[in-house]
């Protein structure tokens, strides 16, 4: 095991062992506990009670979260071009079609998410053994192949993210940064959870969030209390 440092122990030492806190009491600790000297993302890890291998107990979905990522998203808008200016002009960093399937082919990945639109998802399905494994594939079902390409840039630059259980029945997802407000970190965390909530499949038996917890990049885990929500 590697050895704590100093920052690490002093940050341990805010945290009481087996103790799991509101949310907003974690909200205001991951802050606390932050080790990092740069302004390190907040992260919720959470595990469900379901089984992903079944296909009725696959938990995925898309959450606007009040106050955004706090990172810089970097959309494609793969479009007609007469919709070019339009996803531009919603915030898209690149627009187009030909050409930039073109540059996928040949390995560029410069970009978080890719926006599109129905009649040309033709175009991009060979594009999913570079796409697929990166998680940058559209999907109806997270809003990013749509007829209104403006509104799901905007949507993505706001602070839409999608999230989707893992094989281990956990949704990790990033909510924010340490520089936030605490109140604005818990009210991140308490609109993903609302979400997950509603999320909860109807073959899912027993405790469906078994466990929930806080942290920032390379911070200890804060448990949090799943049933604190608001």
């Amino acid at each position: 095991m590697a050895k704590l440092t100093k920052n690490m122990k002093n940050a341990l030492a805010k945290l009481e062992k087996g103790k799991v806190y509101p949310v907003g009491e974690a909200a205001t600790l991951v802050k606390e506990v932050n080790c990092t000297k740069f302004d390190a993302s907040v992260n919720l890890a959470v595990r469900l009670g379901v089984d992903p291998r079944k296909a009725n107990q696959m938990v995925r979905g898309v959450v606007s979260l009040p106050h955004g990522t706090g990172k810089s998203v970097r959309v494609l808008a793969l479009v007609t071009p007469d919709k070019v200016e339009e996803a531009k002009a919603a915030g898209a960093d690149y627009a187009g079609l030909d050409e930039f399937i073109e540059k996928i082919k040949g390995g560029w990945t410069d970009i978080d998410v890719i926006v599109t639109m129905p009649s040309v998802m033709g175009k991009i399905g060979p594009l999913g053994r570079v796409l697929g494994p990166r998680g940058l594939m559209p999907n109806p079902k997270s809003g990013t192949v749509t007829m209104d390409v403006a509104k799901a840039v905007g949507e993505v630059k706001a602070g839409k993210i999608d999230f989707k259980v893992d094989r281990y029945g956990i949704v990790h997802a990033a909510i924010g940064k340490v520089s936030f407000e605490a109140d604005k970190i818990r009210e991140n965390a308490e609109e993903l959870l609302k979400t997950l909530n509603k999320l909860k499949p109807s073959s899912a038996k027993g405790t469906y969030m078994k466990s929930v917890y806080i942290s920032s990049t390379m911070s200890p885990g804060i448990a949090v209390d799943a049933k604190s929500i608001s």
